[in-house]
């Protein structure tokens, strides 16, 4: 496979994946904060200021916006043509990418991407997000379901799909990350150590932040504690969404493209990806939270680049990873 096309098909995923999780953070936003006392200009910071840090977008939304509220935060996540981050930008570039790689994929896949991109470029779209925001971004995590479906239903899981698993898990561990590592720290209470009383339903909005709330109830059925949730969210071994499964699907992924066992590796990224699985696998919360669960998680962010980058020098040597990230941010704008 050419590494033009390789290319283009990672960040494919990533960019759908990156969608779908924008549109999740910012549905469970708006319903917790619907029932928060919070008020004031002061209180919407406290409310929507958390987004921006875990996409790290301040910078630009500070230029942009002169007040952090819903309507400002949901417009600059969903629709600036200025955030590369956007929902809408990440959308257009994975429609870019797909329409590069248009014989590599099924008509199935390119149907998803073209009728979601339309979609969200239309009246009817502004409309639905003007009625109901909770309704316009569950109907946007729905299509990117449906693209996943339509990928692992109608593509070849060859090296073509595979290098979308590589994208798409890459994208859902680091995202995960992110959201867990800010929101672990901005709810705990100003001296309270881990563990302490912490309202309840913010701990289950980080949970449906990673579609994780119904999953961790069947394994979890007393109190929501900040230590179990942090547990599931980075270990669990079967839930699609946590740290250690993404890593170990990210790792098949990556072992089925050069075709070695994963007993072995071939290349820098494999060996990154086997160490980061034996390390989830072995790892302990409380050992985790003893050390700095921050520092820990900042380290998962770190290795995700870095797997990331040994992949692009492996795969896609045609760029380099950051001149290969700057010319995806351009193609999408």
């Amino acid at each position: 496979m050419l590494s033009r096309v390789a290319d283009s098909l990672y960040w494919l995923a990533r960019y759908i994946e990156r969608a779908e999780n924008n549109s999740r953070i910012l549905d469970v936003n708006l319903q917790v904060t619907l029932d928060d006392d919070h008020v004031g200009e002061e209180g919407d910071k406290t409310d929507w200021e958390p987004i921006l840090a875990s996409l790290e977008d301040q910078k630009l939304f500070r230029k942009l916006y002169a007040v952090t509220n819903a309507e400002t935060v949901c417009e600059f996540v969903t629709f600036a043509k200025e955030n590369p981050n956007s929902i809408r930008s990440c959308v257009a570039g994975a429609r870019e990418n797909a329409r590069t790689v248009r014989e590599y994929i099924s008509s199935e896949m390119w149907e998803r991407i073209n009728s979601l991109y339309l979609w969200l470029g239309s009246a009817d779209a502004r409309q639905t997000f003007a009625g109901s925001a909770i309704d316009f971004y569950r109907h946007l995590v729905d299509h990117a379901h449906q693209f996943h479906g339509s990928t692992d239903a109608t593509l070849t899981h060859g090296e073509g799909w595979s290098f979308l698993q590589v994208g798409k898990y890459l994208e859902r561990a680091d995202s995960a990350s992110r959201i867990l590592d800010l929101k672990y720290h901005i709810l705990l209470p100003r001296g309270e150590q881990v563990g302490g009383n912490v309202d309840t339903v913010q701990w289950q909005a980080l949970l449906k932040s990673c579609s994780a709330f119904e999953a961790y109830r069947k394994v979890h059925t007393g109190q929501v504690t900040p230590a179990s949730v942090a547990e599931f969210i980075l270990l669990h071994e079967h839930f699609p969404r946590s740290i250690r499964f993404c890593a170990e699907q990210l790792d098949v992924a990556l072992h089925a493209i050069s075709g070695s066992s994963r007993a072995h590796f071939a290349n820098e990224a494999e060996r990154l990806s086997g160490k980061l699985c034996s390390d989830l696998t072995y790892a302990k919360i409380g050992d985790i939270i003893r050390g700095g669960l921050h520092q820990y998680l900042d380290g998962i962010q770190v290795r995700l680049g870095e797997i990331a980058a040994a992949m692009h020098g492996e795969f896609c040597e045609w760029l380099e990873p950051e001149t290969a990230e700057q010319a995806q941010v351009q193609g999408a704008a």
